[in-house]
């Protein structure tokens, strides 16, 4: 949806802009083409700061995502905002808001998971960065959990507001008609997915070899060198399967369970999570952290197992067709995908978080499929890859279509609603901030005196 439409306050635009920088910032910033001056501190509030590196970096970002034109008056507005975010985590501080670590590192791995899938897989994020992943957790983590508590900062001043229909048509109707914007054609989808599933043959066949590496280490093979020849964890393998330390309820529960049974220098039984075989040697525990090394073998995944989950969706799909249960219980009850089986498997936009998804932005391999389908239509099973590199197989639903057409309160109400909520609760974050100025103590470098950081717009 085009900004005229959103109309958001300037900090909730640059936060969506964040989240995406976040998952980059580590080299990012240092290949940008950017002239900069000598880093430093150009701002302070409370015990937090801002370097001249960090507006250069969020102005960059700004600039990519918004595709506005470069101009001072645009990195002040972006100094304002950081300046707020500082606000807010400072606020935190004082009012005790804080966020559980389980939450930071579940959060953690879903970006890094998205940033895995985007640049085709592991291996090729650790090359890029010239890091392993658990050094990219490590520095990413300070960032991504200030993210959330500026995130529940907000949802403390804004989460209870609200919108009426009457200021929804109110705020519809100040739009200038010029300025409406135009929608393409969007979609709506919901799917159902199938695992492929590993046959026990070729488990069996993952966990004897995994048993013969194991007898090669009790006999006095370096567990390391094993680990650099055999392991199928990109992550770990070069670095002779060491991990690195984790606390508890950080890494998959069965992994975890062998390896507090071991003392340092123990290797474990093979043992079976998620992701494939493991053989475990603990290295040190330090305090509620403890450090491992593995070996990870994973069972190759054969055609027949993708029959016999296309079989199984169209058994679903023969159910849903029949009247005998929705698809949105179907997706429930059957579907293997956890971020879409809770919400009636709807399928969202990466780039908004709706259900209505442009034409242009549908996976190349959905949308040949729904191109000559009628609303309400099932597709037949289709074989495709997770991002995450996993054989299944899915069914599409399309649930809706629309036409190209001007933004109108009939076609857009539930996109409209959104954009004027959003503006109404980012006028109550500007309102916070206006009360809590004051409140904290806040340094602005010389250089930035024209920006007027701390004059908020009535």
């Amino acid at each position: 949806m085009l900004n005229t439409l959103r109309k958001k306050s300037f900090i909730t635009q640059l936060a969506l802009v964040v989240i995406c920088a976040i998952l980059t910032s580590v080299a990012a910033f240092a290949q940008a083409p950017v002239q900069r001056k000598v880093d430093g501190i150009i701002a302070k509030i409370d015990n937090h700061v801002i370097l001249r590196s960090d507006l250069e970096f969020s102005y960059l970002q700004f600039l990519s995502q918004s595709k506005q034109q470069p101009n001072e008056q645009l990195k002040c507005d972006v100094l304002k905002s950081l300046v707020q975010e500082k606000l807010l985590l400072a606020r935190a501080e004082v009012d005790s808001v804080t966020v559980e670590d389980a939450m930071v590192t579940s959060e953690l791995n879903r970006r890094i998971e998205y940033l895995t899938a985007q640049v085709g897989g592991v291996e090729r994020l650790e090359q890029y960065y010239n890091k392993s992943i658990r050094q990219l957790k490590d520095e990413l983590r300070p960032t991504v959990k200030e993210q959330l508590v500026m995130e529940k900062m907000q949802r403390e001043i804004s989460g209870k507001v609200a919108v009426t229909p009457k200021e929804i048509k109110k705020y519809f109707n100040a739009i200038p008609r010029d300025s409406l914007p135009y929608f393409s054609s969007e979609v709506e989808l919901g799917q159902i997915v199938k695992y492929a599933q590993v046959s026990k043959q070729q488990k069996q066949t993952a966990r004897q070899q995994l048993e013969e590496i194991r007898r090669r280490v009790l006999a006095g093979e370096d567990f390391a060198t094993l680990a650099r020849q055999y392991s199928q964890d990109p992550g770990s393998a070069q670095a002779g399967g060491e991990l690195g330390f984790f606390k508890k309820k950080e890494l998959v529960p069965e992994y975890e369970a062998a390896a507090l049974r071991l003392e340092p220098g123990q290797t474990s039984n093979v043992i079976e999570s998620q992701f494939g075989f493991h053989l475990i040697q603990l290295i040190e525990r330090k305090g509620q952290e403890f450090n491992t090394r593995h070996i990870l073998i994973k069972p190759a995944t054969a055609s027949v197992d993708i029959a016999e989950a296309s079989a199984a969706l169209d058994s679903v799909r023969t159910l849903v067709l029949n009247d005998s249960l929705t698809f949105a219980k179907a997706a429930k009850d059957f579907s293997d995908d956890k971020a879409t089986k809770d919400n009636g498997g709807m399928l969202t936009s990466r780039s908004t978080g709706s259900t209505y998804i442009p034409m242009d932005q549908v996976d190349p391999g959905i949308f040949f499929v729904i191109d000559t389908m009628q609303v309400g239509e099932i597709s037949k099973p289709i074989p495709f890859r997770t991002e995450d590199g996993k054989e299944a197989v899915r069914i599409i639903q399309l649930k809706s279509k629309s036409a190209p057409h001007l933004a109108n309160l009939k076609d857009d109400y539930q996109k409209i609603a959104t954009a004027a909520l959003n503006q109404k609760r980012g006028k109550a974050i500007d309102d916070w901030f206006r009360k809590n100025i004051n409140t904290v103590y806040v340094e602005i470098d010389p250089d930035y005196q024209n920006c007027q950081v701390l004059q908020l717009n009535q």
